[in-house]
């Protein structure tokens, strides 16, 4: 055997284990479905754009943002162990639930926000007014920039009357979405919603109470 012959053996022999492991590499692709098959049978049967699902998980997830902010701010501005336990759990509970709403419209293939006014998909639209109110309930800049300046009882009196205020519209947009929405997941959530936020508004007036303010 020529030396020729000895050194081209064992590359055609290599070539052919290539060969043999490329093919076993596409047989095992072809067999094994798409990793993204799972996102794209959720796209294609996601909630139409215009739907009180989409709507509702745009708009809502700005609503929590709020919130989830109106509560970091009261943390720092108060020692009152109730008014931060409060706080913290606002920030766990609706920074979750926004989490959630985000990641469905991922999902479904809808943009995380809308080009449109907020609202319309409960029938009506709400123009906002450039004060940083963009949703029923939500609080202006100005009453931010006063509860980042207030400490003591003053925040937690401030904090407790605008997230009073902040709760009942986000609770009104959860009953709308529960009763308008085509999917489970919004359905849920937005029951489960109207409960925890009514119920933290009964909480606030008590604490408002305790504090000599009204509501």
């Amino acid at each position: 055997m020529t030396s020729s012959a000895r050194t081209s053996r064992p590359l055609v022999l290599a070539g052919g284990a290539l060969l043999l492991l490329a093919l076993a590499l596409i047989a095992l692709m072809q067999a094994r479905p798409s990793a993204s098959a799972p996102a794209a049978k959720a796209a294609a049967s996601a909630p139409a754009e215009g739907s009180a699902d989409v709507g509702f998980a745009r708009d809502m997830a700005v609503h929590h943002q709020q919130a989830v902010e109106m509560s970091f701010i009261v943390r720092d501005r108060t020692t009152d162990e109730a008014v931060r336990r409060l706080a913290f759990d606002i920030i766990n509970t609706q920074a979750n639930q926004r989490g959630m709403m985000l990641g469905w419209l991922e999902m479904w293939g809808r943009a995380k926000s809308s080009p449109g006014p907020p609202m319309e998909w409960m029938g009506h639209t709400f123009t906002p007014r450039g004060d940083g109110a963009l949703m029923p309930g939500m609080a202006t800049d100005t009453e931010l920039d006063a509860l980042r300046a207030a400490k003591g009882r003053k925040a937690e009196v401030l904090f407790l009357r605008l997230m009073t205020a902040h709760h009942r519209a986000g609770a009104d947009m959860a009953q709308a979405a529960a009763a308008a929405a085509g999917t489970d997941e919004i359905r849920n959530l937005a029951s489960g919603m109207v409960l925890g936020q009514r119920s933290e508004i009964a909480l606030m007036a008590d604490m408002l109470k305790e504090r000599g303010a009204a509501a």
